[in-house]
């Protein structure tokens, strides 16, 4: 899709395409915010066993832990 420079568009233009954004937009469908987050916490605490963030890496299959230490006399 070829790039376009608004500002080089007609306000004719302008008005077209936001009706057509519009008309996208009004098709989509909405959720509830409190169902969504109900399923977003769900989901979340379904898998945190399997979450790297939450659990951590194990020290076998971290590849960037130090392989030795580094003393300095």
């Amino acid at each position: 899709m070829p790039v376009i420079n608004v500002e080089d568009l007609t306000d004719k233009d302008k008005a077209v395409m936001e009706v057509n954004q519009l008309k996208l937009e009004v098709k989509l469908e909405r959720w509830l915010t409190s169902k969504c987050c109900e399923e977003i916490k769900d989901y979340i605490q379904a898998l945190v066993e399997e979450d790297i963030l939450v659990k951590g890496i194990s020290e076998e299959k971290n590849p960037f832990k130090e392989k030795g230490g580094c003393v300095i006399c």
